[in-house]
């Protein structure tokens, strides 16, 4: 496992987040989600974190994004929506507009969830057999 080093933190923090379609229309073709990955990259750069992992269907896209402990990951996320939607709307204006009638292309919810490299038995196993100091 690879780690991080920040100015006062060695990190490893991953989320993988999905992003869902407005009313799960099945807006998304293989050149909107091309474009959709560059999109959330460049993004993530200007964070300092990092797509890890990326990949979609037609109604929903699957992210991995390794983040530094500093960036708040509702910003970073409400972030990648709001710019995802104007620049998806803006270029591919023909296809999302056969779909919806109003400025719209995300759900206002997601899915989000931490990952990494172990899993929480493994985690809880670790911790719990340090050796406890002697008094």
């Amino acid at each position: 496992m690879s780690y991080n080093v920040g100015y006062r933190a060695v990190y490893s923090l991953n989320i993988h987040l999905v992003l869902v379609t407005k009313y799960r229309r099945k807006v998304i073709n293989q050149a909107m989600l091309t474009r959709l990955q560059e999109i959330f990259e460049n993004t993530c750069t200007k964070w300092r974190s990092k797509v890890t992992e990326f990949n979609g269907e037609s109604d929903h896209v699957h992210l991995v994004i390794s983040y530094p402990p500093d960036v708040e990951v509702s910003k970073l996320v409400n972030n990648l929506k709001t710019v995802s939607s104007r620049l998806i709307r803006k270029e591919f204006n023909e296809q999302v507009n056969r779909f919806y009638n109003k400025p719209v292309f995300w759900t206002g919810a997601y899915f989000v969830a931490s990952c990494g490299g172990v899993t929480l038995e493994q985690l809880k196993s670790y911790v719990d057999k340090q050796n406890s100091p002697d008094d």
